[in-house]
Parts: C-alpha cells; structure tokens; sequence
C-alpha cells in the first residue's frame, strides 16, 4: 500500500515528522502528491491548545487544510494523474501536512491553463475563506473606516478585500513589526504596533472619537474579541473572523454591544460551498495579478522539521509573514 512523510500531532503542543501507511483510497477520492501546505492560525488553536480536537483525530497530516499539488492517482471522474490541484478540505478530513493525502475529488480544485508559480496559489486557500465570508454578510463600506485587528495572512485579505470594496480609510493592528511593514501593500491605510500603541486609542483618534464602521477580529484571542466591540462606532459592524483560542466560553460586554446597537457575524464554511466558488474566485485574483502574495511565503520549512515550522509560526519572529511547508 506504501507510505508518505507527513507531519504528525503526537501531543499538544508538538508535531512530529513520521513515515505513515497510505489510506486506501475510495470512489470519489484523489491521492495527491503535496508540493506545499501552509499553516493557518487555526492550526496553531488546534495543535497548541486542543481547540476543537480529540486525540482519536489527529492521523498523520492533521489538521493541514491549505495545499496545493498534484494528482498521483485518481478514483473520480475529471482528475487524472499529473493534474496540478488546489487542495481545501474541511478540517476534520484535513491531511494536506501529509506528502501524499487521501482526499475527496469535492474538496479540490483543478488548476487549468497558464499557471503562476504553484506556491503563490497555495494562498489560494486563505484568500478564498475571507471572500466568502465577505459574500456571506455583504457590506457597503465605500468611503467608510474599517478596522482589522491582526495581520496574518487572513487579516491581511481582510484588509485587502476591504480596499477593493471601497473603504475611506483601513486600520490595521498587530504585534509583528514585518506583518505590519506588509499591510500597506494589501491596502492598510494606518497601522498599530499593538505591542506599543493603544488600538482602541488609535482608531477613536482616527474616526473623530466615533469608532470604525466596520471591525475585523482576524486573530482568534479572547482578548482581541473582547477589544473589538469597543472599536465600533454606534451602530457599526463586527464579523469575528478568528478562531477563538480557547474551548472555554469567550466574555464579551454585553452593555457595551447592546448601547452601541451592534450588529455582530461570524461565518466558516467556504470548504463545503457549491463548486467551491469563493476559492477558485481567489485564484482568479492571484492569476490576474490583481493580488500580490509572493510577500506571504516568507519562510518555507521542510516536512522533516514541522515542528519547528509551527514553533516559528507561533513566534511570529525574525519576519515570518506566513509559514509553509514542502515536500
């Protein structure tokens, strides 16, 4: 049956590099060979503090869900062994840490016609959750102020898709001076050093005392959940985007919320969207260029040192933007 490389959740807090039995494939599944993944923030929640997962989960390649690669073998119609494929799966199926992953043809997309290098597309992914949480809680933000709190990769597309659509004004906070340098490129107006400055002081300072109209918790902690109520202006708007870094119930201000006449979202699920629309839109923007992702493969980490790679994600030093693995 053979074996793969992949990286492995052993116990919370380590990943392990191990050789791994293939999974027998089914109809309907794909077996790719991984040229690259990525490690989401999500994956950090998971394998650092156990949010969401159980150890009966946690199979060699768990929990990748950002790849990108080709089809070694094929039991679906329309894939064919050397296809280059964008891989997305939901996280509980997600293998994409593995060289070779079993996954079902309904969670790939085929990369057809002139490609750019394959590992810009890889962002595919990222890009491809933020536009369809966009399409899912559509905003007017045309010549309005919007607030996007963390710039990782997702807080990045935040802050990019929020430009196209029109925002006045795009203010950006993280603790990372390099993800900060990065933002202007993605359409950040003003940025915060979270480390340094007051955030809540920052964008009052910016609006005129009011608050943004429209606030983006990209990040995933409960105190930058709590924080972003009190960026909002009286009736504005809040999409909490990251996954929260804890299984345990997350306060928020009530009073707050409730005086200001908040409106508050929170969507996932663009890996079990119809066709997978939102991600092959994302690949359309890296295609054309109109979206530059080359600054998010800062550092490329081979599969044999995943550890590693999830400990300099977690870092966030030395310039990581963005943390992807090879094979």
């Amino acid at each position: 049956m053979g074996t793969t490389r992949a990286g492995q959740l052993v116990e919370l807090g380590r990943m392990a590099f191990v050789e791994a039995p293939l999974e027998p494939l089914r109809d309907g599944d794909l077996l790719v060979r991984s040229r690259y993944a990525s490690i989401c923030g999500s994956d950090l929640h998971v394998v650092n503090h156990g949010v969401e997962t159980e150890p009966d989960q946690w199979a060699p390649g768990y929990p990748g869900h950002e790849g990108v690669g080709e089809v070694a073998e094929s039991r679906a119609a329309g894939f064919a062994p050397g296809d280059p494929v964008l891989v997305v799966p939901p996280v509980p199926e997600a293998r994409c840490f593995a060289e070779l992953q079993r996954v079902r043809a309904t969670s790939v997309v085929k990369l057809d016609g002139p490609l750019p290098p394959i590992e810009q597309l890889l962002m595919a992914q990222q890009l491809g959750t933020v536009l369809y949480a966009g399409r899912q809680h559509p905003w007017d933000v045309a010549g309005r102020t919007a607030a996007v709190i963390g710039q990782g990769s997702a807080g990045l597309f935040w802050a990019w898709s929020l430009k196209r659509a029109g925002a006045a004004r795009v203010i950006v906070a993280d603790r990372s001076t390099s993800r900060l340098a990065a933002s202007a490129g993605f359409g950040a107006d003003v940025t915060v050093d979270a480390r340094t400055e007051d955030l809540t002081e920052a964008v009052m300072d910016h609006t005129g005392g009011e608050g943004a109209d429209v606030v983006v918790e990209a990040v995933g902690r409960r105190d930058t959940l709590l924080q972003s109520i009190r960026l909002c202006r009286l009736g504005g708007r809040l999409f909490w985007f990251g996954l929260p870094d804890t299984n345990e119930l997350v306060p928020i201000d009530f009073r707050l919320f409730f005086r200001r006449k908040l409106t508050a979202f929170s969507t996932y699920g663009a890996q079990s969207e119809p066709g997978l629309v939102s991600f092959r839109v994302a690949l359309q923007h890296i295609r054309r260029g109109e979206i530059d992702v080359r600054p998010l493969l800062s550092h490329v980490v081979p599969v044999e040192e995943i550890d590693h790679a999830f400990r300099l994600a977690d870092a966030c030093e030395d310039g990581v933007l963005k943390v992807s693995i090879s094979f």
